[in-house]
C-alpha cells in the first residue's frame, strides 16, 4: 500500500516538477521564449510594461521575491468556489532586480534561423509517437545533451531528479542516440563510436570488438600489436582502424554552431568595496502579474459556469506555477554564486590564475541542495565577472599536487593539457605516455593513467585516432 502511494503521488507531481527543473536548466534567452510562449497561451497571465513596473513598484518590492498567495488545495471547482481566496489582490506577480541599465546594451538578442542541435533533436522527437511521460522524458534528456553531442548527466541522476524508474530513461535515451546526428547522446566516447557502428551496420565487426574492448590501449599499441591482440593478420588490424578513424568522436561538431548564438549571462557580479554582489539579468526576461481583468471578472459575480470557474482556476494554477519556478530559478543561481564566489574570492580579486580546487558537493552542502541541481545551475549558464564571462560549472574542479607543494586546479591541468593536444605536429601527435612527461617536466604531478582519463573527458580521442598525414 506504501508503495503504491508513493508511485502515485511521483505520477502527479512530475510534469510540475520538470517544468522546474527545466526552467532551472535554462540559459536566460530560452527562458525569455518560454515565458513569452506562456504568455501567448496563457490569459491570465500579463506583461508589466517597464514604466508601469515603476510607478507601482517601490524599490523595496523590486527586490523582494516573488510574493504568490498559496491557492486552497481544498477549494472545489464548482459554484462554492472563494474567488475572492483565489484571486486575491496581493497576487501580482513578481518584481526582478535590474543592477545597471547598460546591462540591456552590453549584450545583443539571439540570432535569427540559428538551428540549434537542441532544436533539431527535440524537432525529432516531436515527429515520434511516444506516451507523455516518455516526452517529458525525452525533453530532460536533450536538455542535458552538450553542444558536442555528449550527454552531461548520468541516467540514475536523472531517475532521482524526476522519479521516475531508470529502465524508462534508459529505453527513451536509446530513442534519442538513434536521432541525427550518429552518436548523439552517447556518455562518452566509447559509447558513441558504437552508436555509429551500429547505424552503419558493422556491429560485432572487429573494428567494432578494437573499440568495445581497447579504445584506451590504441595510443600505445602499434599496428602489429593490435593484431596480435586481437589474433589476426596485420591488413585486418589496418582496415579496421581505417574504420574507426572514419568515425567522428565529436558527432555534432561543424553542423551546429554554438558561436551563432551570443552567450547572455544569467548573471552579473559587480565588487562595491570589499564585497561582491550578484545580480540576476533579469533585463530579458518580461515581468508577469496575474490579469486584472480576469480577477475583476469574476469578483462581478459568482454567476460563471462550472466549466468556465474550472478554465479559470486551470490556468491560474498554471500561472501560479510558472512565477514560482521563476523565482525559484533566480534565488537559486544566486545563492550558488555567492556560495562560489565565498570559496573562488583569489579568483574575483586576481583572476584566473588563482582558481582553487572546488567540488559541487562543497557547494550543496554550503546551500542545502543536492549535487544534481548544482550541476543543472552550473551547466550552459554563464556569469559576468570582473575577469570576463565564464560558464559557470567553470569554478568547479578537484585539485593537484604540484612538484613545488601547492595545488593546481584539475580544469587548470585539463586546459594545458588540451593546449600541448593543439600543438602537436598533425602527423606526429602525442601519446598519453609523452603528454605524461611534458606535463611532469612542468612540475604537473599526476599519473599516466589521469593524463588518459582526462583527455578522455575532453572527448580528445586517442593519438592513433588523431594522425593526419
Amino acid at each position: 500500500m506504501k508503495l503504491e502511494l508513493r508511485l502515485g503521488l511521483r505520477q502527479t507531481l512530475a510534469p510540475q516538477l520538470i517544468q522546474s527543473l527545466k526552467m532551472l536548466q535554462m540559459p536566460v534567452l530560452k527562458l525569455e521564449q518560454t515565458i513569452r510562449h506562456e504568455l501567448a497561451t496563457n490569459p491570465l497571465l500579463e506583461e508589466v510594461e517597464e514604466l508601469e513596473a515603476e510607478d507601482t513598484a517601490s524599490d523595496d518590492e523590486k527586490e523582494s521575491e516573488v510574493e504568490i498567495a498559496e491557492a486552497s488545495g481544498e477549494d472545489d471547482a464548482g459554484d462554492d468556489m472563494d474567488w475572492d481566496k483565489y484571486l486575491s489582490d496581493d497576487e501580482e506577480g513578481y518584481k526582478v532586480r535590474e543592477p545597471r541599465e547598460q546591462v540591456e546594451e552590453r549584450f545583443e538578442g539571439m540570432a535569427a534561423g540559428v538551428t540549434t542541435l537542441s532544436g533539431h533533436l527535440m524537432e525529432q522527437l516531436s515527429l515520434l509517437k511516444v506516451s507523455k511521460e516518455e516526452h517529458l522524458i525525452g525533453e530532460y534528456i536533450i536538455g542535458n545533451i552538450a553542444p558536442d553531442g555528449y550527454l552531461t548527466i548520468s541516467v540514475p541522476e536523472m531517475a532521482e531528479e524526476l522519479g521516475i524508474e531508470s529502465s524508462k530513461i534508459e529505453a527513451v535515451l536509446e530513442m534519442i542516440q538513434r536521432f541525427d546526428p550518429t552518436g548523439v547522446g552517447a556518455r562518452d566516447l566509447r559509447e558513441s563510436l558504437l552508436i555509429q557502428m551500429k547505424e552503419k551496420e558493422i556491429e560485432g565487426t572487429l573494428a567494432w570488438r578494437i573499440v568495445d574492448e581497447h579504445l584506451n590501449e590504441l595510443d600505445r599499441k602499434s599496428i602489429l600489436q593490435i593484431s596480435r591482440m586481437m589474433g589476426v593478420p596485420p591488413e585486418r588490424a589496418q582496415q579496421a582502424m581505417e574504420v574507426i578513424k572514419s568515425l567522428s568522436p565529436t558527432p555534432a561538431y561543424g553542423r551546429f554552431d554554438p558561436g551563432a548564438i551570443p552567450v547572455v549571462p544569467d548573471l552579473t557580479v559587480d565588487r562595491f568595496g570589499d564585497e561582491y554582489l550578484v545580480f540576476h539579468n533579469d533585463n530579458y526576461i518580461p515581468k508577469l502579474r496575474i490579469n486584472a481583468n480576469y480577477r475583476n471578472l469574476i469578483r462581478r459575480g459568482s454567476d460563471s459556469s462550472k466549466d468556465t470557474k474550472q478554465y479559470v482556476r486551470q490556468k491560474l494554477e498554471q500561472a501560479r506555477w510558472l512565477l514560482n519556478s521563476i523565482n525559484q530559478r533566480r534565488n537559486t543561481m544566486v545563492r550558488v554564486m555567492e556560495a562560489i564566489i565565498a570559496r573562488q574570492k583569489e579568483f574575483f580579486e586576481k583572476g584566473p590564475a588563482f582558481l582553487k580546487p572546488l567540488i559541487m558537493e562543497e557547494i550543496a552542502q554550503a546551500v542545502s541542495m543536492n549535487v544534481a541541481t548544482i550541476s543543472r545551475v552550473s551547466s550552459g549558464k554563464y556569469v559576468q565577472t570582473p575577469f570576463g564571462v565564464y560558464e559557470i560549472k567553470y569554478f568547479f574542479n578537484s585539485g593537484i599536487a604540484k612538484a613545488d607543494g601547492g595545488d593546481m586546479s584539475k580544469r587548470s591541468v585539463k586546459q594545458r593539457l588540451e593546449e600541448i593536444i593543439k600543438s602537436e605536429l598533425p602527423e606526429k601527435p602525442l601519446s598519453d605516455q609523452e603528454i605524461f612527461r611534458r606535463l611532469n617536466d612542468e612540475g604537473i604531478r599526476l599519473a599516466r593513467r589521469t593524463v588518459t582519463k582526462y583527455r578522455e573527458e575532453l572527448k580528445i580521442p586517442p593519438a592513433r585516432l588523431r594522425k593526419r598525414v
